[in-house]
């Protein structure tokens, strides 16, 4: 019975993730929360003990843009490749990176464009934005620093064509140590201009 036990809530994991998956590629869910918890109510499970791991959904992510986008989505993720080499060239006097799905290789036709940048006095970004004539929105986003510490960091966003641009503002000695990702628990991976640069020569469209 127990091993039948094990399979069922593998089964149950599996099918919640698979869910959350679809429901952030073709939806635009960017919270995997959100996104575990429309997944598991749509199969009538509430017990928080079957949900899946960030890292699970993002391989349930990899697997259903390989079947059901193995064309739109490495031409979509060239693309936004693209947008963010602009926009951190654009942003270069800030030390720009790109983090995220498009780092990653798993962005898709709803995704943002991630980046971190430093400055020690976040507004000088904004007076840097509205200088350049680029309408944008300022709000603050939570980051886990370390396993037992959040904290709340300055974020602009605008749209680049019809890319949304996601900016949040890191102080200058910030380049030293990522915050956590919450696919993995791990410091965020982050790409420099150059880096960038090389996977859309490359054409990479696997995890980074």
């Amino acid at each position: 019975m127990g091993h039948q036990s094990q399979r069922g809530d593998s089964q149950i994991r599996q099918r919640i993730a698979q869910g959350a998956a679809r429901l952030m590629v073709e939806h635009g869910i960017k919270d995997f929360h959100t996104a575990k918890q429309k997944a598991a109510e749509s199969i009538g499970i509430s017990d928080r003990h079957d949900m899946p791991r960030n890292s699970e959904i993002e391989e349930a992510i990899i697997e259903y843009q390989r079947i059901f986008k193995s064309h739109a989505q490495p031409q979509r993720l060239q693309e936004l490749r693209q947008t963010a080499i602009k926009a951190m060239t654009l942003l270069k006097e800030f030390e720009p990176r790109l983090v995220g799905s498009v780092l990653r290789g798993t962005a898709g036709e709803h995704s943002d464009v991630n980046l971190h940048v430093f400055a020690d006095v976040p507004e000088t970004v904004s007076h840097f934005l509205t200088r350049h004539k680029i309408p944008h929105e300022q709000r603050e986003k939570r980051f886990r620093t370390s396993k037992d510490n959040y904290e709340l960091f300055t974020a602009y966003s605008f749209i680049a064509g019809e890319v949304p641009i996601d900016i949040v503002v890191f102080p200058v000695d910030g380049q030293r140590q990522a915050p956590l990702s919450a696919v993995d628990g791990r410091r965020m991976q982050r790409a420099s201009l150059s880096d960038v640069e090389v996977l859309l020569h490359e054409g990479e469209v696997g995890l980074f």
